[in-house]
C-alpha cells in the first residue's frame, strides 16, 4: 500500500488554474524530487498536501486513509485537522523560525504544545517535557548544532537556520518530510551543508518529497523524479528516465537550461 497517494488534485486561485489534475503515489522510504520552472505549481502542490492551502478538487490518502476529499464539505474539527497535518513535516525555503525563541525552543515548541492536549499531561508534564527536550537535542546533534542550543536565529548562518528548520520538522516524527527548495536562499557553500543533511536522511530511509533546482543532487538522491509544467505532471520516472532520457520536449528544454 502506498504511504501517500494524490488523486486528481486541482487548485484554482480565482480564475487562475495552478494545479490541473495532479496524480502520483509513493511508497514508504521512497524519495521523490520535484522539478520544474518557477510558476509550474510545485510549491502550491506541497502547500495543498500539507493543508496550508485547500485544493479546489481531488483527494489525498495516507496509508490508505482519505485525509482530504474536496467533495466532502463536512466541517473538520481543529483536533482532527492537527491529526491529519501531523502526517507531514514541511521545511520552508525561508526557514520560518521564531526569532524570539532560541534553537532548542524552536524545535520543542510544537511538540510541547501537542503534549498539553494529552489526558495525562498534568500528571506527566515534567517527564513529557524532558523527553521532548532530549529528542530535540538528539536531532540537533545529528545536524551538527549541539553547540547552538541557546543561540537565537539572528546569531546563526543561513545553513544553520535551515538545519534547525529540518530538526523542527523531524521533532514531530512525520511520516513524510517535504522540502520546498531548501537551498534556494543559501549561497553555494551553505547549500552543501543542507544537501548533506538530506543525504543523511535518505540513508536512514526517510520518506521525502523534495522540490529543488539542484538537478545533480536530485539525480543522486531521488528514487523518482517528477517534472511539472504549468500545473501538470509531464514526466514521472527514475532519474535515468527523466533526467538522462526525457521524453517530453518541455522537460528537455528545462534541463538544457539548468544543466
Amino acid at each position: 500500500m502506498a504511504i501517500l497517494e494524490v488523486k486528481d488534485l486541482y487548485k484554482n486561485f480565482g480564475r487562475t488554474e495552478v494545479l490541473k489534475g495532479i496524480n502520483f503515489s509513493m511508497e514508504k522510504g521512497e524519495i521523490i524530487a520535484v522539478l520544474g520552472s518557477s510558476g509550474s505549481g510545485k510549491t502550491t502542490l506541497l502547500r495543498c498536501i500539507n493543508f496550508l492551502e485547500t485544493a479546489t478538487s481531488g483527494q489525498i490518502f495516507v496509508d490508505g486513509e482519505c485525509i482530504f476529499d474536496a467533495a466532502d464539505k463536512r466541517k473538520i474539527s481543529a483536533a482532527e485537522m492537527r491529526r491529519r497535518q501531523l502526517n507531514f513535516g514541511l521545511v520552508f525555503q525561508s526557514f520560518n523560525l521564531f526569532p524570539q525563541y532560541n534553537v532548542l525552543e524552536n524545535v520543542t515548541l510544537a511538540p510541547k504544545l501537542l503534549a498539553k492536549e494529552r489526558e495525562d499531561f498534568k500528571q506527566r508534564k515534567r517527564e513529557l517535557f524532558a523527553e521532548i527536550d532530549e529528542n530535540a537535542r538528539e536531532l540537533l546533534g545529528r545536524v551538527g548544532l549541539s553547540d547552538k542550543l541557546e543561540s537565537y536565529p539572528c546569531e546563526l548562518s543561513g545553513g544553520q537556520q535551515q538545519r534547525v528548520s529540518i530538526s523542527r520538522a523531524l521533532a514531530l516524527d512525520p511520516k513524510i518530510l517535504f522540502f520546498d527548495e531548501p537551498t534556494s536562499a543559501l549561497d553555494p557553500e551553505l547549500t552543501n551543508e543542507i544537501l548533506k543533511v538530506i543525504k543523511d536522511l535518505a540513508q536512514k530511509h526517510m520518506t521525502m518529497v523534495i522540490v529543488t533546482h539542484e538537478i545533480e543532487f536530485a539525480k543522486n538522491v531521488a528514487d523518482r523524479i517528477i517534472f511539472m509544467n504549468e500545473g501538470k505532471v509531464l514526466e514521472d520516472g527514475t532519474p535515468e528516465e527523466v533526467i538522462d532520457n526525457p521524453k517530453n520536449e518541455r522537460t528537455r528544454a528545462f534541463l538544457s537550461k539548468m544543466l
